[in-house]
């Protein structure tokens, strides 16, 4: 009998240690004594631009009074809408190399590893006046990246690679497009693994904190891997509801019941 209430104790702390409570699965929680009714978040940073990274596909529109002079750097099917995607991208665009440079038509190879797109629009512009425009050309350039490509692992609803179309994207929106975080994935150690030009980052950002809108990582950046890591719950696997981890822990509790009334018969 002494063994059961034993077993019985350890049993109760691991229900205690095993359900997962809700200040580990709320998004975005604020202090205590801050009023969360329609209270202002002041934004702390602001958002650095992006700079470009080999591998990446850019998407160049050269623009001028005479279209015609400026047929060779657009594509094809320009008057086709879907040509700013990601799959027309890849036919159409201009993909950074391991140099850092991408190909342009008539100019040739153009370095633009670790500039902004403004700063390119900037560069092909200045190339195009020196060689081939005058000023009465009016040029106009625009440079996009195709979309933000993202891939997603762990625990979390859909793992893989999605593409959001807009300039800037929200690691919470990144989430809620794979599905949301699983109840078993840890919201306040979720992994990102981001390039730079000089090799790869690991970063950590806490989702449970209202702080994490101002975390320079709240921000998603192409090509980053958004990595959910388990709660050590998922190796209990006992369950992380709370009445799953009772109907476990009672049918655990049974059996001893029954075992001992048997051996102390």
């Amino acid at each position: 009998m002494k063994r059961f209430f034993f077993l019985s104790t350890i049993l109760l702390i691991v229900l205690a240690s095993s359900c997962i409570s809700t200040k580990r699965l709320t998004y975005l929680q604020q202090e205590k004594d801050e009023e969360v009714t329609d209270s202002l978040i002041a934004l702390s940073h602001i958002k650095k631009p992006y700079r470009v990274q080999t591998n990446d596909l850019l998407s160049i529109r050269v623009k001028a009074l005479d279209q015609e002079l400026v047929g060779m750097f657009n594509p094809i099917d320009d008057s086709n809408v879907s040509a700013t995607t990601e799959e027309k991208a890849y036919f159409d665009g201009y993909r950074v190399d391991q140099r850092g440079e991408i190909k342009i038509p008539t100019l040739g190879n153009v370095k633009v590893i670790g500039m902004t797109l403004e700063e390119i629009e900037e560069l092909i512009k200045e190339k195009l006046y020196q060689n081939y425009f005058t000023s009465k050309a009016n040029l106009f350039v625009t440079v996009k990246l195709p979309g933000i490509r993202y891939t997603t692992i762990g625990e979390i609803g859909n793992t893989g690679g999605q593409v959001f179309y807009k300039e800037d994207v929200s690691i919470m929106e990144a989430i809620a497009n794979s599905g949301d975080i699983l109840m078993t994935g840890d919201r306040r150690n979720v992994t990102i693994i981001r390039q730079y030009p000089e090799g790869k980052r690991i970063h950590h950002i806490d989702l449970t904190k209202i702080d994490a809108i101002n975390s320079p990582f709240y921000y998603i950046q192409p090509n980053d891997l958004i990595i959910i890591n388990p709660l050590p719950q998922k190796s209990y696997g006992i369950g992380t509801e709370g009445f799953g981890t009772i109907t476990t822990i009672l049918g655990i509790l049974t059996t001893i019941t029954i075992i001992s009334i048997r051996f102390n018969r």
